[in-house]
């Protein structure tokens, strides 16, 4: 199907238009126009209850917005995705995160080869893996079991099994120590260590290249570590270390059994990654079973993407409305706020996939965009942030759309920590959309000079996601709602929501800076006047010149 430049789709002229007649409509005029808005502007599907009532839309918003879907191919895109596709188009490659949890009977073909029988061969082979060890069988190099799990990644190999550890810390195995190693500081390391006994202690390194700069120093800062506890014999790498890789020879050469790696494929991008092999730690962590469980969620929630009607689609409407605030009103961030204190590195997880997706600056055809693509994603778990940022939310000057998510049943039930917990979301996008009136604020006893800073404008948009409770399903329902949403907005865009060109060149200049520190002579330094009186001054501060 053949695209009009985004500007060019009438769908955006008219929303355009559109847009000039809602800025300053508030949102007490919708509600108040509309008794049973609140009603009717929701979705329930999936296991998943949308109310977006609280956003800045009519009806003629949502018609509009969902011609522009129409017009931007989008149907056509998740069909393409969803057939293997190669839909990333700077890479060449297809994007197939979806048959990752695709299930054993359904065909998903890759230059013309079905892929889903080996995404089960490794799932069959984490989950005899993960088993072995959670029982004890699986043995350390002194025959103790391992009780301390360590992962060792960075990016996708990394934020989405610490998001996932935590999310279902539930459901983990209490039994046992899970920890993750990423950042290439040496504290990362040591302090995930400091306790544990190495004969006890497993790594999973996490690198599709077994060469990634930091894993690769963490993975040989391990080994060292278990060599040091294991009284140096090279054959303990083996029972301590396994790979999630597809590079054999650097596996092998590293000292682990190549029989102990998990593979994966091209077509699965780091930030998609979190349930395939890169998901060991997780499996490890909550059992075989519950990671299917966590499967089955993302696998409904696909099927729902990709079957469901627009107008009735999770992730359309929820990439749409992030379009309607991104590219008309200017705003500049969106807030991920969960009242659940598992998910407490959600909103982390969410800023690799959102803004590694659709940071992007050119489209697919390589010319540049005049238009906003991906706003900031941010938050914090609970009622912490209302006694930090919610103020700038309410009485800022910036326009910051909200997502709240929330759970009616607790995993943890204590008294009225719940009712109290969920009090709050309700109340909070309540105050976020009506705020309040300076004859309101007067009327509690405000003298006139004090009124402006009780004032609350509100007319601050959200959306609030309301699930049964905090299960592996759910949480794979949530991060495939968000992942089909970023791929509806990059659609939107025209832009290749799964390369990541603009991590590569800090990387590459690192590798140059690199001898320049190390190195015991005064190096010949052709950087700019900064970066080279910044070298100077570090190898002065660690004694090398």
């Amino acid at each position: 199907m053949t695209v009009a430049p985004l500007r060019e789709r009438s769908a955006w002229k008219a929303l355009d238009a559109h847009y000039l007649k809602m800025k300053e409509v508030h949102l007490r005029q919708l509600f108040g126009e509309d008794g049973k808005r609140g009603e009717r502007l929701t979705i329930e599907a999936v296991g998943i209850y949308l109310d977006y009532s609280k956003n800045r839309i009519t009806d003629e918003t949502l018609k509009l917005l969902l011609q522009l879907a129409e017009q931007s191919g989008l149907r056509e895109h998740i069909d393409a995705m969803f057939s293997g596709e190669k839909i990333n188009v700077s890479e060449q490659r297809a994007v197939l995160h979806v048959a990752l949890r695709a299930p054993r009977d359904v065909s998903i073909r890759v230059d013309g080869e079905n892929v889903v029988p080996e995404v089960h061969e490794v799932l069959d082979r984490m989950a005899e893996f993960s088993n072995r060890v959670r029982t004890g069988v699986w043995k350390g190099h002194t025959g103790k079991r391992i009780r301390n799990v360590i992962n060792v990644g960075i990016g996708g190999s990394d934020l989405g099994p610490v998001m996932a550890y935590e999310a279902l810390k539930h459901y983990s195995e209490r039994s046992m120590v899970f920890r993750f190693v990423s950042n290439v500081d040496g504290t990362d390391f040591a302090e995930a260590v400091q306790d544990l006994d190495a004969e006890e202690t497993l790594f999973i390194i996490s690198s599709k290249t077994f060469t990634t700069l930091e894993t690769m120093t963490n993975a040989h800062t391990a080994r060292d570590w278990l060599l040091a506890g294991l009284h140096g014999d090279e054959k303990a790498i083996a029972k301590h270390c396994v790979a999630v890789s597809t590079n054999a020879e650097g596996v092998a050469q590293f000292g682990i059994d190549t029989a102990n790696m998990f593979g994966f494929w091209d077509w699965v991008g780091g930030r998609y990654s979190m349930d395939s092999a890169i998901g060991l730690s997780t499996m490890i962590a909550i059992g075989p079973d519950n990671f299917r469980a966590m499967l089955d969620g993302f696998r409904q929630m696909d099927e729902h993407f990709r079957t469901a009607p627009f107008e009735r689609n999770l992730p359309v409407l929820m990439g749409l409305l992030s379009v309607w605030y991104n590219d008309f009103f200017g705003a500049q961030t969106v807030a991920v706020l969960p009242y659940e204190q598992y998910l407490k590195r959600f909103p982390a997880y969410l800023q690799q996939l959102t803004m590694e997706s659709n940071g992007k600056h050119v489209t697919l055809a390589g010319t540049r965009v005049d238009y906003d693509t991906s706003p900031i994603y941010w938050g914090e778990p609970g009622t912490n942030g209302q006694h930090s940022f919610y103020q700038l939310i309410h009485q800022g000057t910036r326009l910051i759309p909200c997502d709240f998510i929330g759970f009616g049943q607790t995993l943890n039930p204590l008294g009225r920590h719940h009712d109290m917990l969920l009090a709050n979301v309700f109340a909070q996008t309540e105050a976020l959309a009506f705020g309040n009136t300076p004859e309101e604020v007067k009327a509690e006893g405000t003298p006139d000079w004090l009124v402006p800073h009780r004032l609350f404008e509100g007319n601050r948009p959200s959306n609030t996601l309301l699930l049964d409770r905090l299960t592996p399903g759910a949480l794979g329902k949530l991060v495939a709602l968000y992942e089909h949403s970023v791929f509806t907005q990059g659609t939107i865009w025209q832009i290749d929501s799964f390369d990541q060109w603009g991590v590569e060149l800090g990387k590459a200049l690192a590798q140059h800076i690199i001898p320049q520190l190390e190195g015991a002579t005064e190096p010949r330094l052709e950087h700019d006047s900064s970066t080279n009186t910044l070298i100077r001054r570090y190898r002065k501060l660690k004694g090398s010149a």
